[in-house]
This record gives C-alpha cells, structure tokens and sequence, in this order.
C-alpha cells in the first residue's frame, strides 16, 4: 500500500468517526470548480488548530483512487447540497500527497530533502505502473511520462508547505532552491488536474515577485470563498453548543472574533458598494479549542495546551517602531490600522512593526479587519496568551504609560487644564533637553502622550484644513462616533488662548462640519526659550473650547 500515491483514506475516516465531526466537504463542490483549469493552484494559509490537514485529508480521500470512498462521502454533505454532481471527480486521479515536515530538516539541506521527495515518488508511481518507461534523475518528466502513458492525471497535495520558512528560517539559499522546485512541479504541467497547498505563511515573496504566481491565495487576510471553511462558523457552533448543552456567548467570546471576508455575489455587489449588503463577513471560531471545551464541559485556554505563549513573546520583544505601545493599545480592546502589503511573507525579514502585526495574523493571534484595514485581539482566549507573554518586568512601564495616557484622554474629555497639563508635562519631561526647544519634537511628545488615544480614534498629524495645518487631529473611529472630535493645536512662547484664537480665525472646524456640536478644540503651549533654570521650564498650559 502506497505511503505518497493515492495515501489510506484512514486519516479521513477517523476525522468522521470521531464524537465532534464538522462536516466541511461542502468545499470540495468549490474546488471542483476549479479542477482542471486555469485556477487549479489553490494554496491555503491559515493558523495551528484551524483543520489545515484534515482539509487535506479529505481532499486526498475525495480525489485519489480508492474503493472506500465512495461510501465514506455518500452521506456527507456535498452529497446533499448537489446529489446530481457531487461526485464528478471522485476517485478520478492519482493524489500525491507530501508532508513537508517528514522532509525538511534542521539538518538536511535542501537539495537533498528534495532528491528524498522525487526517489519516494517515483518509487511508488513505478510499483503502480510498472511497464512505464521513466527517468530516476528527473521528476518532472517522468510525471508527464506517467500521465501519458496512463492518462490519469495527478492532484498533488502539499501539506505544511511552508515547513522550510520555518524550520530552516535563516536558509535563503536553500529557501529560493525550493521554491524553484515547487515552481517546475506545477507550473503548466499537463500531468496536474489541481495543485493544493496549505501552510501558516502565504507564499514568500521575494521583491514585488513571487515564484509560484500562479497560486490563488486563501489566507487569513483575504480567504475568499474559502472562508467559512477556515475554521467553525457561528450556526456551526451554536448546533454544538445546543447538543453539548453549553453557554453559546461564553463559547462566543472566547473562541470567536476571527471576522472573514468571502466572495461577494455578483447579484450583491452594487447593494455592497451602496453599503447594503455585508452578508458576505462571516464568524469564524477557532476549531481546535471549540471541540476540547464541547468534550470537555470547561470554557478556557486550550490554545496554550499546543504552543506555548513564547512563540508569541519570540515576535513582540522585536519593539520596532513603538510595537509594544501597539500591543498594549491592543490588549486593552483597541483597533490599530496596519500595512499589509510590505510583508515578505516568511519569519525573519521584518522592515518595521507592521510586518511583526502581520506575521501575528497569519499565526492567529491577531484578527484583521479588510474593510477597515485594522488588527484587533480576537477573542478571550488570545488574549490570555499575550497577558502571558507580556508577564516580564520588561513590560510593567509600558502598562503604567498606557494608564497614564488613558488618564490624559479622559481628562482631556473632561477638559480638566490642570490634569491635561500635568500628564503632558510628565510625559515631554522624558524629552532630552537637546530636542525639547523644537516644537516637532513636542508634537511628537504630544501625540505620545495621547497614544491610548487610538483606541477611540484615527489620529492625522499636520492636516490640511483649507487655511493652514492643524497640528493634530483626533477623529473618532465608527465603533466611537459618541465621542468629540479633538483638534489639538501647539505653541511655542505663545499662550494657549492663542492657540484656539488660531482654530477659529483660521476656521479649522468648517473642515469637520458633520462634528458639529461635538468638536473640541484644545490649546497646547509651553516656552522653549526658558532655561532650564527657570521654575516655568518644561512646563505646559491649556485650554479648552467646544464647537
């Protein structure tokens, strides 16, 4: 029996067999559609415990030539949804299906991972079809020789395809030698019917470009018509919570939170753009967690059961650009917007904070939001595992700050001079007295200080009003629209009345008219030209105006 060509359905049958079984196999109606055409590459990153391999488990059973699956996909639902074509393609072709992880090692280079992966492949194609004519030294044409000679073609099944980037992280050598091997499997092969890839990481890029461009991507961030196949969906969870006679909101708030973005249907489209339809965002639960707690009785962490919370410490120690102040705003239920694009999609070439976040979403500690462009924690149980990695001392000043900023927010909506003024002061006294006199570095201070601030609002520094710039600009996000738009405006030598007579004369409010009535215009001043002598130094005054 083969190991690689056409696998036991076996791993499939105990999925079915078990006590908790989610039918998925509604998704293979959706990759038949793709068989055997132009976008037949389908490769899917999603994290730990979301049901990569048991997807390609199924698929495997689905496709490959085996007198069992017949019955062991009969009553499933695919069979219900579509009973005239639900089995168009099965058992249909030969499945190659590849752990990468029983091939990448530590210790093994690459090239020769990959010479064990075309001796077993061929091994076994050549005990199935003994009488073909083959050449042990070239993979690729002896699959075409294979499929030529018994025009059957091949469904090839790659789980944990990313195993290289991580196992052999610092390898960019051996990195590209793979990717150029997995490029000439696949890339317009006759021998393939569907490529199916699944790993944590999308497709690595290098530059603009990507070796295997010829890949749809279902990730975390964009999953398409694969979404409500990434993990448990809500009515999913509900019919468990009823059979196991659990609390659904208590399941719900610590498991849910993954928000996905599916296809939108063509009929729908114009309602969207209209801001009409939102029925494609779907809920997703983590699977993992939601069947130990249905087994179980106990709603809790089960997320650390499997990966202890340093994988997640390992990547927020990296503090690039004010991450730890991000992670903070974050833990304390806060939206942060965040550059996808520059993400080179592996676990070592990270630019700035942006690509640590994005990294986090792809490993499922972070949910991304498509419509807002924004990360969040996504449920209870995450965040249990960042106030794990967040326990060291290291991250004690980082709490007290985030409080004291939130101290400042409140104040400031309270428009309480003397509190606002103190806590800017506490904050820009950790300005060296080199910078303190250039007014871009209060700026700078100023929106430091009001960090906690973005838990409520998008913040624009130096917008242009029409008159001038203001200097800064909270402008409450949708979650938040109950509270005052902030315009914040900084003097240097000058008094902080001035600063609002500059608001108004120059007509800053006119640009947020939808505000009206709920706009507060702040003053902000302080005297660089003081010695540090003098008992004023560093000192700030302020005021308030509502519009």
């Amino acid at each position: 029996m083969s190991i690689y060509v056409n696998p036991n359905v076996q791993a499939f049958e105990e999925a079915i067999n078990s006590d908790i079984f989610v039918d998925k196999t509604e998704m293979l109606l959706d990759i038949n559609e793709v068989v055997g055409t132009k976008q037949k590459y389908i490769s899917v990153s999603r994290p730990r415990r979301f049901g990569k391999t048991m997807a390609a488990d199924m698929i495997c059973s689905y496709y490959g030539k085996s007198k069992k699956n017949r019955a062991l996909f009969k009553e499933r639902k695919l069979a219900q949804i579509n009973p005239e074509a639900w089995d168009k393609y099965l058992g249909k072709y030969n499945v190659i299906r590849l752990l990468m992880t029983d091939f990448v090692k530590k210790d093994v280079t690459v090239s020769d991972s990959i010479g064990l992966i075309s001796k077993r492949i061929l091994d076994e194609l050549v005990e199935l079809y003994p009488n073909t004519k083959y050449d042990k030294n070239d993979l690729f044409f002896s699959l075409e020789k294979f499929y030529l000679n018994n025009r059957t073609q091949f469904v090839i099944v790659i789980d944990e395809w990313d195993a290289v980037f991580r196992i052999r992280k610092e390898d960019a050598n051996g990195q590209e030698i793979y990717l150029d091997f997995l490029r000439d499997l696949f890339k317009d092969r006759n021998y393939l019917a569907l490529a199916y890839m699944t790993g944590i990481l999308p497709i690595k890029k290098y530059g603009e470009h990507s070796a295997l461009n010829m890949f749809d991507e279902y990730s975390m961030i964009s999953p398409m018509k694969l979404a409500k196949y990434a993990g448990f969906t809500f009515d999913e969870v509900n019919y468990l919570c009823e059979k196991y006679n659990m609390d659904m909101a208590s399941v719900k708030e610590w498991y849910d939170g993954y928000i996905l973005s599916e296809d939108i249907p063509l009929d729908k489209r114009n309602l969207y753009r209209e801001g009409k339809y939102n029925k494609h965002m779907i809920h997703i639960f983590g699977p993992l967690s939601v069947v130990k707690s249905m087994r179980s009785g106990i709603i809790g962490n089960y997320w650390n059961n499997t990966e202890t919370y340093e994988a997640l410490a390992e990547y927020i120690r990296m503090d690039f650009d004010g991450l730890r102040e991000t992670i903070t705003i974050l833990m304390n239920g806060g939206r942060v917007k965040v550059n996808i694009s520059k993400y080179q999609n592996d676990m070592t070439t990270f630019q700035g904070k942006d690509d640590i976040l994005t990294l986090l979403i792809h490993l499922g500690y972070l949910s991304y939001d498509l419509e807002t462009e924004e990360v969040y924690i996504p449920n209870k149980e995450i965040l249990e595992v960042f106030i794990d990695s967040t326990s060291d001392d290291s991250w004690s000043s980082f709490f007290g700050m985030f409080k004291k900023s939130k101290e400042l927010v409140e104040a400031t909506w309270n428009c309480d001079s003397d509190k606002v003024a103190e806590l800017l002061e506490n904050v820009h006294d950790r300005a060296d007295n080199k910078t303190y006199n250039d007014e871009t570095a209060l700026s700078y201070a100023i929106s430091y200080a009001f960090y906690a601030a973005q838990i409520y609002y998008t913040e624009i520094r130096e917008l242009d009003t029409g008159k001038g710039y203001a200097d800064i600009v909270f402008v409450p996000s949708p979650k938040y629209n109950d509270k005052p738009l902030i315009i914040v405006e900084l003097k240097n030598g000058k008094s902080p009345e001035e600063a609002i007579e500059q608001i108004i004369k120059r007509n800053y409010v006119a640009r947020f008219e939808h505000y009206k009535g709920n706009i507060l215009a702040v003053g902000i001043n302080y005297d660089g030209n003081l010695k540090n002598t003098d008992s004023k130094y560093k000192r700030h005054q302020c005021t308030f105006r509502k519009f």
